[in-house]
């Protein structure tokens, strides 16, 4: 999704595009279409470890750089209200899975592992070393 992204823009800028997935049990959750699918999204995170990838695609000057970056998250059980509490809150309905681990959905998370800035949607960190190698390839052409 991220390569349809970055190519969909006619541009000779340099075009950073991403996108970021939930998987939980094999299953991938995008953002809730609504409350009643983000109490069951949540509900299928409670209690539970599950990845958070996100592609990236970088393009410029004719040169492309795509890649995926994975990191793994545990919810604590939440309880009914927890998740209504949370849903009441307006936070969860842009967000893959149906929460921000940088927002009040830090407080359903028990741990996790990985990139903390590719749970929230970018990792900047990988971002800014494929960035730099693309660069470097398109000023030589």
């Amino acid at each position: 999704i991220s390569t349809q992204k970055a190519f969909a823009i006619d541009s000779e800028d340099v075009i950073i595009a991403c996108d970021t997935v939930v998987i939980v049990d094999g299953k991938i959750l995008g953002k809730p279409s609504d409350r009643q699918n983000g109490f069951e999204m949540l509900s299928e995170l409670s209690g539970k470890t599950h990845s958070v990838i996100s592609g990236v695609c970088i393009r410029y000057k004719g040169e492309s750089v795509s890649f995926s970056q994975k990191s793994l998250v545990t919810f604590y059980e939440l309880s009914d209200e927890e998740i209504n509490d949370y849903l009441d809150s307006g936070e969860p309905f842009d967000k893959a899975g149906g929460y921000g681990i940088q927002g009040l959905g830090s407080l359903l998370v028990k741990e996790f592992s990985g990139d903390f800035f590719n749970i929230v949607g970018l990792p900047v960190a990988r971002l800014r070393r494929s960035l730099s190698e693309l660069l470097s390839k398109a000023e030589e052409n």
